[in-house]
């Protein structure tokens, strides 16, 4: 398997809605995979119904990277996210993402801070809903 990398495994998660959740998540993510989003942690379960959540909201989006360096088992990248809502509504948030990579190149663990450029006050706390 060749490794991942956000904007994959975000297409993948939630602007592709063909695409089962479950393969989506098990093509980036370990079994044992963990993430950190604003301080707060949850493990592979926790993050498979936040994704189910965000599919429930978000319409469409696409991911901009701006900076991404991997260095062996570490990955790490600032991009943004811009997502419709199913409002109709538009926000776009700032991600700065630390990772570790499995040797199979899928993520094992997360950590990020979010940061809403645009939106609705509530889209600021997308990256925990569930």
């Amino acid at each position: 398997m060749t490794s991942t990398d956000i904007t994959r495994a975000l297409h993948d998660l939630l602007f592709t809605p063909d695409l089962g959740l479950t393969e989506a998540v098990d093509r980036h993510f370990t079994p044992d995979y963990r993430q950190r989003t604003n301080g707060v942690w949850s493990d592979r379960a926790g993050f498979v119904q936040h994704m189910t959540r965000l599919r429930t909201l978000i319409r469409s989006g696409h991911v901009q990277v701006h900076d991404e360096l991997r260095d062996g088992a570490r990955y790490a990248d600032r991009h943004t996210v811009t997502l419709v809502h199913e409002d109709g509504h538009t926000s776009r948030t700032e991600v700065y993402l630390f990772a570790e990579l499995a040797p199979d190149g899928r993520f094992r663990r997360v950590e990020e801070t979010t940061l809403l450029v645009t939106g609705h006050a509530d889209d600021g706390n997308l990256g925990l809903v569930r």
